[in-house]
């Protein structure tokens, strides 16, 4: 969603990928496009990269000749102690991408990898294993991201993510990359960097070379190189505000049937990201983004996929649509799949990765069954309130009822929800009623990392950060008294650090997206113990 300080966006760089003297030209063959891994399991991981054998060989060309890479994992950088290799052709038909399953590793283990081709060789880039199934860490460290917008400012909250060394993965939450056309959703009126191609994306092409131009990026590459990453797709990695049949900019008499261009979108994505889709990293193999990945028994982490299978958005002229049984946001196959995991999970923290806000963002609340019960009646009222934003879950208050009834029928302890979307930062209590909180229990908490560039609330009204946010904030938190922080205002990463004995998530600020060296600084953070299903404040970032 754009277009207000609820959407969601991603970006990068468009400074060469190497640091070159002024005495030498950039490269134009070779790995140009950085290198890295995902989705680790206790004895495998994605490994990824783009090999450009001509010059001509250009993301979404669809020239250049058919090669061989050849890939490496070992657990030193200079390569001496080479534990697994392998070797995979690469051609037009993939955008000359690698994808490999490096499985046979050992568990919570660091190891290096790199790619061959040619005569070229990658930058190193480093991974790490999910730990045994048995065992328990001490730590589990993620960081957080979402929302990128090429155009709207620099990657360096990548940079600072990246430079951090403490990660044992990192979140994506999706927005990876933006469909717009050049200048349509900069910051704010202001293009900072110049997006490829220029035009809107449609064909698979496009989305080729907008995946290829985000990666050119030397801080997303940084941050890409130091940790797997494990992603989800939210609307731009496709279009605005998409659903199952279309979205808010997709025009089928002049860009096409919805299904070739989220069929491109998602062959795309399948090609660029170090991703299993389906179960597996093989191109082609299926289109399941919803999984699973555990983290011995200290966290399972669900990633979920709400765009995919979701009901069109309710217009605001029938907000009493939005409590309909048969309109959904994550399908009934998923839907269940969720809950069913979530029963059968035995690990302390259960995370789920969750593309749009889930607790309610609403104004005028009652008790659950009083708001339901006016619902039957006409359909004209939102059984949760007037909600703020129909494109997240208060969209979608069936189903959102059926997961929370699940959770709390089930006496499921400890559930987190990561979210981004919004390019704000909050955390939530999730009630049970959310008319009657306080005094209705909470299920779970939920915490939404703001975005890496995308506009926020003060980027949108063009007025100076922590003026006009903070009357809009304390309007949102009277009416909604589980939001325990909200902000505005800032952009940057977020940093999740879980032990046996809490989850804390981290907020951390840029101040200047537009400046490419813009520091950064702790902004806020907060915490979870177990057994609670509450977020309460802390005053220092974990260590």
């Amino acid at each position: 969603m754009r277009g207000a300080a609820v959407g969601a966006v991603a970006a990068t760089a468009t400074v060469t990928p190497f640091a070159l003297s002024a005495a030498h030209a950039a490269p134009t063959t070779g790995f140009l496009h950085g290198v890295a891994s995902g989705d680790p399991l206790p004895t495998a991981v994605v490994l990824w990269t783009r090999v450009t054998p001509t010059a001509d060989a250009v993301p979404g060309s669809g020239r250049g000749p058919r090669v061989k890479v050849t890939w490496e994992v070992a657990t030193d950088d200079d390569f001496t102690r080479i534990v697994r290799r392998g070797q995979i052709a690469t051609g037009t038909e993939r955008d000359h991408t690698v994808k490999v399953d490096a499985s046979g590793l050992t568990p919570g283990t660091r190891y290096a990898y790199r790619f061959r081709s040619g005569g070229a060789t990658s930058p190193t880039g480093w991974t790490r294993t999910a730990p045994a199934p048995s065992s328990t860490p001490s730590r589990l460290r993620l960081g957080v991201v979402s929302c990128s917008n090429w155009e709207a400012g620099w990657f360096s909250a990548y940079r600072h993510l990246a430079a951090r060394g403490d990660l044992d993965a990192v979140l994506h939450m999706g927005d990876y990359l933006y469909e717009y056309p050049t200048g349509e959703y900069g910051a704010g009126e202001t293009v900072v960097r110049t997006t490829q191609p220029t035009h809107e994306i449609v064909t698979l092409a496009d989305y080729r070379v907008r995946h290829g131009h985000y990666k050119t990026d030397p801080d997303l590459q940084a941050l890409h190189a130091v940790a797997p990453w494990i992603t989800t797709w939210d609307d731009h990695e496709s279009a605005n505000d998409a659903w199952i049949d279309g979205a808010e900019n997709h025009q089928p008499e002049t860009e096409g049937a919805w299904a070739d261009r989220a069929a491109a979108s998602r062959r795309a994505y399948d090609e660029w990201m170090p991703i299993r889709l389906s179960g597996t990293a093989t191109l082609g193999d299926g289109n399941q983004v919803y999984r699973e990945l555990s983290f011995g028994t200290l966290a399972d982490l669900r990633m979920l996929d709400l765009r995919s299978y979701r009901s069109e958005q309710a217009s605001y002229a029938a907000l009493g649509q939005v409590g309909s049984p048969d309109r959904t946001i994550a399908g009934d196959a998923q839907m269940g799949w969720l809950k069913e995991s979530l029963s059968g999970s035995s690990a302390t923290w259960k995370l789920v990765g969750n593309p749009v806000m889930i607790s309610p963002v609403t104004f005028g609340a009652v008790d659950a069954e009083v708001g339901q019960a006016l619902n039957d009646m006409g359909g004209l009222v939102p059984p949760e309130g007037i909600p703020y934003n129909v494109d997240q879950w208060d969209g979608y208050t069936a189903d959102r009822r059926e997961l929370i009834d699940h959770l709390a029928d089930h006496a499921i302890p400890n559930t987190v929800f990561i979210t981004g979307d919004i390019h704000s930062a909050w955390a939530c209590d999730l009630p049970k009623n959310v008319g009657t909180y306080p005094f209705s229990p909470s299920v779970a908490v939920e915490f939404v990392g703001t975005s890496v560039t995308s506009d926020n609330l003060d980027d949108i009204l063009q007025v100076a950060p922590r003026t006009v946010s903070l009357t809009v904030e304390a309007a949102i938190r009277t009416a909604n008294p589980h939001v325990r922080y909200l902000d505005f205002d800032r952009h940057g990463f977020s940093v999740l650090t879980l032990t046996p004995s809490r989850a804390q998530m981290d907020w951390y600020a840029l101040a200047d997206r537009t400046d490419p060296a813009s520091p950064v600084r702790w902004s806020a953070g907060f915490e979870t113990l177990p057994g609670t299903q509450r977020a309460r404040r802390v005053w220092y970032p974990a260590t």
